[in-house]
């Protein structure tokens, strides 16, 4: 059976792509989920409009995720810690602290987003990178400070 695949899945292809499947994966998976329309001229011409709809929403949030990046680059966010001697934490900041204070900045991020190898265990200031997806990438200076 002939599919038009409307979002991208691992293993199968990219969305826009016409796959030969067999017809109970794709009657009982792919269609029910909405994953892909069955490849008549109807549905083909179908596509072609949501596929226009589909570039024009990419577009609106790639502007988005720049606009945001640019000032994600140009802030930074304090994050107060009880620490003991020797400017050691007690615990550790985490990506959800840092997206916590970006939070009461009034900018929601996904703490997914924001990517430390470790978590930070010493006050100080630090650059952390935040990847906002579509190969968006900046950098957030977080600022750890002792209450």
């Amino acid at each position: 059976m002939k599919i038009i695949l409307r979002q991208d899945l691992p293993n199968l292809g990219k969305a826009g792509d016409i796959k030969e499947v067999k017809r109970g994966y794709a009657n009982n998976y792919l269609l029910p989920k909405g994953l892909a329309f069955e490849a008549t001229e109807s549905n083909m011409k179908k596509w072609e409009f949501e596929k226009k709809v589909l570039e024009k929403k990419i577009l609106k949030e790639q502007n988005e995720m720049k606009k945001l990046a640019e000032t994600l680059s140009s802030i930074s966010c304090s994050v107060m810690v009880e620490a003991g001697e020797d400017d050691r934490l007690f615990g550790a900041v985490t990506s959800a602290d840092i997206a916590e204070a970006l939070l009461s900045q009034g900018i929601n991020i996904d703490k997914r987003k924001i990517i430390l190898e470790e978590p930070i265990k010493q006050i100080g200031v630090f650059s952390v990178p935040v990847h906002l997806g579509n190969g968006i990438e900046t950098v957030l200076k977080v600022w750890v400070m002792k209450k």
